[in-house]
């Protein structure tokens, strides 16, 4: 019998993981004398020779223990450098979603006056041209020295990078659009404000969520980077700091939590696209 699609699929994804964590497990067992199991790097160092050469990075049982110690208490907050995992990624999430709303309300109508206006579009261009390959990174030290907060100029970030993909798939969708449905819309004398929402809008929101889906996965990944930089709170700060602490098994639980929190925000815009291209 032959199994569907999305199951052999999943057991596929199983049997890779499955050789990944295997392939893992072996790579870190001691090649000599009894095992060692310390989730602090310096202290496998330390205990390398005792351990007959096991390897310092941690094994899967090590990072499955604090997987599970910080599921317990995802939230807690004993201090500046001591905070949870959850609420680390509370802030990332929430720095994210600031500055991705605030370049969508920017980006979107931008991206409608561009591309129903062709004037616009050869007026504008040189500049997105010129600013768009600008790496975000680079305008943290310009937003430091003049918004002069951390947190502020990590929105800023956000801002910028997210701001590109949606002005140019918005203006790309609605240069688009079938020029039949605008005649209509033209002998019907509709106004151009109901125009924008009635006719163009839904013919162009699929192109607009695809630069939404891509500003959002590249706004994740920048955040990661600037919380390194500027510090203080957030999953990427949590990273670096644990690397201050060497601890290797916290700082793969940081990067799995990246990890999974991209992939939900993939999939929550891949859902809204799909539900824009194809309404029930």
């Amino acid at each position: 019998m032959k199994l569907p699609l999305r199951v052999t699929a999943a057991l596929l994804s199983a049997l890779l993981l499955a050789v990944g964590v295997g392939a893992w497990h072996l790579a870190t067992l001691p090649t000599g004398g009894a095992r060692v199991v310390d989730s602090e790097y310096a202290r496998l160092v330390g205990a390398q020779a005792a351990s007959g050469g096991k390897s310092a990075f941690p094994a899967p049982a090590d990072l499955g223990g604090k997987i599970v110690e910080h599921l317990r208490q995802p939230f807690y907050d004993r201090g500046p450098n001591d905070k949870g995992i959850g609420l680390q990624l509370a802030y990332s999430i929430g720095r994210v979603a600031l500055g991705f709303l605030l370049a969508a309300l920017v980006a979107v109508p931008a991206g409608f006056l561009i591309g129903m206006s062709p004037l616009l579009h050869r007026a504008l261009d040189p500049f997105i041209q010129v600013l768009k390959p600008i790496s975000p990174l680079a305008w943290m030290p310009l937003a430091l020295f003049t918004l002069k907060d951390s947190d502020v100029s990590a929105v800023f970030v956000i801002f910028v990078c997210s701001i590109w993909p949606m002005l140019i798939n918005t203006a790309f969708g609605v240069a688009s659009v079938r020029r039949e449905w605008l005649n209509v819309a033209l002998t019907l004398e509709v106004s151009p404000f109901r125009k924008a929402l009635a006719v163009i809008l839904p013919a162009a929101a699929p192109t607009i969520l695809t630069g939404m889906r891509i500003s959002v996965g590249i706004a994740w990944l920048v955040i990661v980077a600037a919380e390194m930089l500027v510090g203080g709170t957030g999953i990427g700060y949590f990273v670096w700091n644990e690397w201050n602490n060497l601890s290797i098994a916290n700082i793969l639980c940081g990067i799995l939590a990246i990890g999974l929190v991209g992939m939900a925000l993939d999939v929550l815009f891949a859902r809204l696209q799909r539900a824009v291209t194809f309404p029930e």
